[in-house]
């Protein structure tokens, strides 16, 4: 039997997150999502494409490089698209393929290193506006406020980074955090 942590992620002193401690309600909801992106980037460090594209189970079509498509997605609609009221291009979604997003996360590292740079992209730009709000009863163009937005993606990736779990476990035995 090896190391408590060692088929964890990191161990607690060199984990990027927070163990939660924040002050007010803007710091608290900007904290938490910004733990749950970075808890789904864990989830994929140290993948090449193959395993990042590898399905959970038939019939689903649920990768690791998935998430990371979908929640690229996630962020340009909720972001983007609701509160800032720009019209985009949707990312990974196509008229007669609505899931895209999973079934064109294929083992190709150019499609990983896209992946990636487009989620990382929408996350910069939902800091960026978020930073830009002052209030976070704002309601953007979408009708929502921002503090119910900023709630339901903390619950979105909340979701998936569970689905993450069980994807990486099943790569290569490392679990938790």
């Amino acid at each position: 039997m090896g190391f408590a942590w060692s088929n964890m992620f990191v161990t607690p002193e060199d984990d990027p997150r927070t163990d939660g401690g924040f002050t007010g309600e803007r710091d608290t909801l900007i904290g938490y999502l910004r733990d749950q992106r970075l808890t789904l980037e864990l989830k994929c460090a140290d993948l090449d494409a193959s395993e990042l594209a590898a399905r959970a189970v038939e019939p689903s079509p649920m990768s690791l490089l998935g998430l990371v498509r979908h929640m690229a997605r996630v962020e340009q609609n909720w972001f983007r698209v609701h509160m800032a009221g720009f019209q985009a291009q949707r990312h990974y979604r196509l008229p007669d393929d609505h899931d895209f997003d999973f079934h064109g996360a294929i083992a190709d590292p150019a499609v990983v290193d896209e992946a990636f740079a487009t989620w990382r992209s929408e996350i910069a730009f939902a800091e960026d506006y978020v930073d830009s709000i002052d209030d976070l009863g704002y309601v953007g163009d979408g009708g929502l406020a921002l503090r119910e937005v900023l709630v339901h993606m903390i619950e979105e990736y909340a979701r998936h980074n569970g689905h993450a779990d069980f994807l990486r476990e099943r790569i290569d035995g490392r679990i938790g955090q």
